[in-house]
């Protein structure tokens, strides 16, 4: 069987290492996953050509959104966040789903934050939509959103309707009057967040989507305060798993063996050349 992450750039996806893993410890020998380069105007053509040897597709940007008309049906989750990150081909049909959010939701789990009262995100896009969803899994439905420009968050303020979420849009200058809460999560790019480092330190937990390089300025500002943080590999671990689940039928995936190879891999790319 095969699968594959598909987006553009591609290259530094850890998803191969990711799912890899998985199918060696789950003595999936005859399984391949692959990085394909695909933007939103070949993704139809791709879809198109593959055969029923595929078991599923990942997505990254830009696709998340661009593949929802190509699905035959669309988890209610993935309709509510507006993207998906995870196709299954079962039956000759294409079935999407999303994935992220159970990634953030297990993330935090694992590092003991608890249930937040109160949440900030700093950001606007599609991994901003997920953390949404993610707080209304936690229990929370209602929720501040940080951005540079507010008439750039209409997207995610639709998501925020579905989801029957109460949104409050703010710009980064007032961002010290967003900070009376339980939980940060930050879905700037690496680097973005940095001038905020000083800021956001006393925060009490910080989710920061960022995994390369880390700790990013930001995360090292709120652990050296006493802060929770949790970085953006375990988010992507865990969605990683419920997709291995979700290609292969299997319950009894390798979850440490997945971890282990993608901190290898990570650690690989980091270290000097030569």
């Amino acid at each position: 069987m095969k699968a594959a992450v598909l987006g553009s750039p591609i290259a530094h996806s850890l998803s191969p290492y990711l799912h890899r893993a998985a199918y060696e410890g789950l003595g999936l020998h005859d399984w391949r996953y692959e990085a394909i380069e695909c933007d939103e105007a070949g993704l139809p053509g791709l879809m198109a050509g593959l055969g029923r040897e595929w078991a599923g597709l990942s997505l990254t940007m830009p696709l998340k959104r661009a593949v929802l008309p190509l699905l035959d049906t669309v988890s209610d989750l993935a309709v509510e966040v507006g993207g998906a990150n995870t196709v299954i081909f079962s039956d000759g049909a294409r079935h999407g789903d999303n994935t992220d959010v159970h990634g953030i939701v297990q993330a935090l789990a694992e590092a003991g934050v608890p249930p937040p009262r109160a949440a900030t995100i700093l950001g606007g896009g599609a991994t901003a939509a997920s953390a949404l969803a993610a707080l209304r899994e936690l229990g929370l439905h209602e929720a501040t959103l940080v951005v540079r420009d507010p008439a750039r968050a209409g997207e995610t303020a639709e998501v925020a309707e579905r989801l029957g979420t109460a949104l409050t849009v703010q710009t980064f200058d007032k961002l010290d009057t967003a900070l009376h809460v339980d939980l940060v999560v930050s879905t700037l790019p690496a680097g973005a967040a940095d001038g905020f480092a000083g800021l956001l330190a006393g925060v009490p937990a910080l989710f920061d989507v960022v995994y390369a390089p880390w700790p990013t300025r930001l995360a090292a500002a709120v652990a050296e305060r006493g802060g929770v943080v949790v970085g953006g590999f375990p988010m992507l671990l865990h969605q990683a798993v419920r997709q291995v689940e979700m290609m292969t039928g299997r319950t009894d995936v390798p979850v440490e063996a997945m971890r282990a190879a993608g901190k290898a891999e990570i650690v690989r790319r980091a270290a000097p050349e030569g």
